[in-house]
């Protein structure tokens, strides 16, 4: 297993931090308090930064496939026994479903508690469906539970990194990298020409992310501008339960994962990825963080094969906070509309929700899309009761991403520990800032062998005399040719 160089040749790396004011996160920081302001005082030229966020995001989605198909062919070509690869996606799959279980029954216990939609006693046939909200209600009605396995397969190579659809590109990948590992010495020339290629894309990634500042003002600006503070207190008691409900997942449930098994410590954790907690906070999505969670999941001590398979199927299959927002949600319309569910529809709706939250994942309003899905299929609830929270989605989403963001952190570091693959000591010494990812890399000439002395020309001997001995001084060199000469 190897890792990015965190010493310097010939002992303890100096590391020279960066000033403030040029970390990255701390730029997406300001960016985002600005982008509020701006939204707050003057929201019709914040309404018109919408480009700018929308571009960003553009660019990090269009890095995401080639960089997902390039790192699961890569994980899987250094894998010396294939049979690994598919034991980690079981494991990995199994993860995953227990983990959204959790989640959900996180959501339903937080609704069951606080019971926020009652006194509401909203009418369904009043609630006007319009705009966007319609167009989501009709996709969910129309869409199946299982049309996420029958989509997997593209109907082209390129098809999936057209669409950016995340499940297909990786269904190619493993395909490929299995192929590649087969025709052994065959493929070795395209593997390497792979982990070239890989570098390649991310130092493409690395420009890109300059501009992180700039795409989460813009997405901030247009949240704040579009739809404003009012409709965030409108509903401010449901978004904050949405959120403590959230956080109180990451931090018990999750955290009581990574100590118990994995070790590891979850307020370390948070620190370590705080760059990619501002990025998602401002772009609303957890998509351009995953380049900088993969990569900093390996620098960690997890196997690339590990991070290169579980990472990318966890943002289609591990979904944490899609999955609190899908029970809360749906449990809160149900109060609101009067519409009473007994436990056992509750459970009923829990086992609905446990497909349904995944069939929407990487599509555009896909929260509401899998939402309405749940209503639909159990018929119990009134599909239009999405409307009383349509306008605060939004300012949900946010934390959507970031419990999703963290939640498949901890379960490449679950499935690593589960699999072997995980540099304990050295996670620890990452996560407590004993190694950093800013020290100087090794220079590489002091791991060669020491070059040899240059050896000094050695004068030549006139006619009649013999040569001069290196290392003996003249005169005694003169001695010895006299003796000779006398013998």
């Amino acid at each position: 297993m190897t890792h990015a160089p965190d010493e310097a040749a010939g002992g303890t790396a100096v590391v020279r931090s960066r000033p403030w004011y040029r970390q990255l996160y701390v730029q997406v920081l300001a960016a985002i308090v600005i982008g509020v302001v701006l939204g707050w005082r003057l929201p019709d030229l914040a309404t018109a930064m919408e480009p700018i966020g929308t571009t960003f995001i553009t660019a990090m989605k269009m890095l995401i496939g080639p960089i997902v198909f390039l790192t699961i062919i890569g994980g899987i070509s250094g894998v010396a026994d294939l049979k690994k690869v598919g034991r980690t996606g079981l494991k990995a799959l199994t993860y995953f479903q227990v983990g959204t279980i959790a989640a959900l029954v996180t959501g339903l216990i937080a609704i069951n508690l606080v019971r926020l939609g009652e006194g509401v006693h909203a009418d369904p046939s009043a609630l006007e469906v319009s705009g966007d909200a319609g167009q989501y209600i009709e996709t969910g009605e129309h869409q199946h539970w299982w049309e996420f396995l029958t989509g997997v397969v593209p109907d082209s190579f390129f098809g999936a990194f057209v669409e950016g659809d995340i499940l297909q590109v990786i269904f190619l990948a493993v395909i490929f990298g299995i192929a590649l590992k087969s025709v052994g010495t065959v493929g070795e020339p395209v593997i390497a020409g792979v982990h070239r290629l890989t570098q390649v894309v991310f130092k493409v990634l690395s420009f890109v992310m300059k501009a992180a500042p700039l795409g989460a003002f813009g997405a901030m600006s247009y949240a704040i501008g579009k739809f404003g503070l009012s409709t965030l207190t409108s509903l401010g008691s449901l978004i904050l339960l949405f959120y403590v409900t959230s956080v109180l997942f990451v931090v018990v449930v999750l955290g009581t994962v990574l100590a118990v098994y994995v070790r590891l410590n979850i307020f370390q954790l948070f620190r370590y990825f705080k760059e990619e907690f501002f990025l998602v906070l401002g772009t609303s999505t957890a998509e351009p963080a995953l380049p900088g969670l993969m990569r900093k999941l390996h620098f960690m001590g997890a196997e690339k094969s590990t991070v290169g398979l579980v990472v990318p199927t966890g943002y289609s299959f591990n979904l944490d906070g899609a999955a609190i927002y899908l029970s809360l949600a749906t449990l809160y319309i149900a109060q609101a509309t009067d519409t009473a569910l007994s436990v056992g529809q509750q459970l009923g709706l829990l086992a609905v929700m446990l497909l349904t939250s995944k069939g929407a994942a990487g599509v555009a309003g896909g929260g509401f899309i899998a939402l309405t899905a749940t209503l639909s299929t159990v018929g119990h609830v009134p599909a239009a009761g999405i409307m009383l929270i349509f306008g605060i989605d939004k300012f949900m989403s946010e934390c959507r991403a970031l419990v999703n963001f963290y939640g498949n952190a901890v379960a490449t570091l679950f499935v690593a520990r589960w699999e072997r693959g995980l540099d304990l000591d050295r996670a620890r010494a990452v996560l407590s800032g004993q190694i950093r990812e800013d020290a100087p890399a090794r220079d590489e000439r002091a791991d060669a062998p020491p070059e040899p002395a240059p050896v000094p020309p050695q004068p030549t001997a006139a006619p009649g005399e013999s040569a001069p001995v290196p290392g003996v001084e003249p005169a005694a060199q003169a001695g010895d040719q006299a003796v000779s000469a006398n013998r």
